[in-house]
């Protein structure tokens, strides 16, 4: 089974694939009909779009490839984890929760952090209970696991094999 990310990037990349194989052809050959190549702006707009197209197909190709080093089976169970939900409290008693993702899913402001982040690498592994040390913009800081969700037990509560 793939990681989420990467059935959104296999979604997005097919979807990419039809535009350029499908729907540009089209659009192209429409440009074509207005007349004259070289003030054809259209025709330009098109073209722009083949390329941009064919980058981004790369670019997926390239970080599905990335992402094929993992596999659900590879992340932990008991411990904090590509997927994990995990509420932590700082050394003053306020509590966070986040989500810990790959970079292409990032949302700070639903609480989504990167697997690269500081606080994301700081909490690879860690488990409840666990103290982290994270070099913060206001300085270092602590925080405690009080709270874990791993991609697993989310899959499992949702119906999802794992």
């Amino acid at each position: 089974m793939d990681l989420p990310i990467v059935q959104r990037l296999k979604k997005e990349l097919e979807d990419l694939r039809y535009e350029l194989k499908a729907k540009l052809p089209k659009e192209l050959e429409a440009a074509r009909a207005h007349g004259d190549l070289r003030e054809n702006a259209e025709y330009e707009a098109c073209k722009e779009r083949q390329g941009l197209l064919n980058a981004r197909i790369g670019q997926i190709e390239n970080r599905i490839a990335d992402l094929s080093v993992y596999s659900i089976h590879s992340i932990p169970h008991q411990a904090v984890g590509y997927g994990s939900e995990v509420t932590i409290e700082n050394d003053e008693g306020e509590t966070q929760e986040f989500k810990i993702v790959f970079p292409e899913e990032i949302d700070a402001a639903a609480g989504r952090i990167s697997v690269g982040s500081p606080l994301g690498r700081a909490l690879l592994g860690k488990e409840v209970g666990d103290e982290v040390e994270v070099q913060t913009p206001k300085g270092k800081r602590v925080y405690q696991i009080i709270e874990l969700r791993t991609l697993h037990e989310l899959q499992d509560k949702n119906g999802q094999a794992s």
